[in-house]
């Protein structure tokens, strides 16, 4: 290897390696801001509870919460285990039909206007009318009475955000497949789905958080004690809030981590879309 290559090979990994450092820093500067206000949110209300001695049933302090999450951590985990597999097999089932749904809404005239209708009726209907129903259907220990719950509330985001992105199309691409006489299949696999994913990925971080708010509140109305939602209703009811509050932390840590991978998938599967290139800068 001849001296010159070495000395632009060097180069090459220098600035790499530099912007690499420029990114970071970047990342740094601008998640640095929202992690100041967290801690300093904590410190005010660890603060203001031991200023003002507010009663454990009202407001328990931070480290009161903090105390119970970490002496019972192995059961939080598994709360979290249980309560996160009624969540995510809600989301799947609930993302699919709704995906089934819009393809065929997008394409038929007939099938956009009988199911339409149907899913705006079912996502009017509040979840604390769906949670007896389901547990009387599937069984108030059943998990999957959880997951049907889900899926009624993740269906009608997914359906409308997803038909949205494969009719929302641009005519003069829609003319250019036409002038080649392709069929609609083409047309669907080669334009619609591809314009159509920013809208999915859209649906599935809306879709993320309501998985999990579906399943804790389907659990508030019975359920085995394994499930965050049973947990926090029975604590609370024991004037334990210190733990009910603990069990809140592990929801919020699965919706948050359930939202951050979805936002990676995204990143991956759409690389090219604005959204994505906008994050990344």
């Amino acid at each position: 290897m001849t001296a010159p290559t070495q000395k632009t090979l060097t180069a090459s990994r220098a600035a790499s390696n530099k912007a690499s450092r420029v990114a970071w820093s970047d990342r740094v500067r601008y998640y640095l801001p929202t992690l100041l206000i967290f801690f300093a949110v904590l410190i005010l209300w660890e603060s203001l509870v031991r200023a003002f001695g507010v009663k454990q049933f009202i407001l328990p302090a931070p480290s009161a919460i903090l105390e119970a999450f970490f002496g019972s951590l192995t059961q939080m985990i598994n709360l979290g285990l249980y309560t996160g597999a009624e969540a995510l097999g809600g989301f799947i089932i609930g993302c699919s039909l709704g995906i089934g749904v819009s393809l065929a809404t997008s394409r038929w005239t007939t099938a956009r206007e009988t199911l339409l209708p149907v899913a705006i009726a079912a996502n009017s209907v509040p979840i604390i009318a769906f949670a007896p129903v389901m547990n009387n259907w599937f069984g108030v220990s059943n998990q999957f009475s959880k997951m049907a719950i889900v899926a009624v509330i993740t269906f009608f985001p997914m359906m409308i955000n997803m038909t949205r992105g494969l009719t929302l199309v641009e005519p003069s691409a829609l003319e250019l497949m036409r002038s080649y006489a392709v069929s609609e299949w083409t047309v669907l696999k080669e334009v619609r789905i591809p314009n159509s994913l920013p809208y999915m990925f859209n649906a599935f971080k809306v879709c993320s958080t309501l998985a999990l708010i579906g399943a804790v509140v389907g659990e508030f109305f019975g359920g085995t004690r394994d499930a965050l939602g049973v947990y926090i209703t029975q604590e609370a009811a024991q004037f334990r809030f210190q733990n009910s509050w603990a069990a809140i932390v592990i929801a919020c840590l699965l919706g948050i981590g359930f939202y951050l991978i979805i936002v990676a998938v995204e990143r991956l599967a759409i690389p090219w879309h604005a959204s994505v290139r906008k994050t990344d800068q």
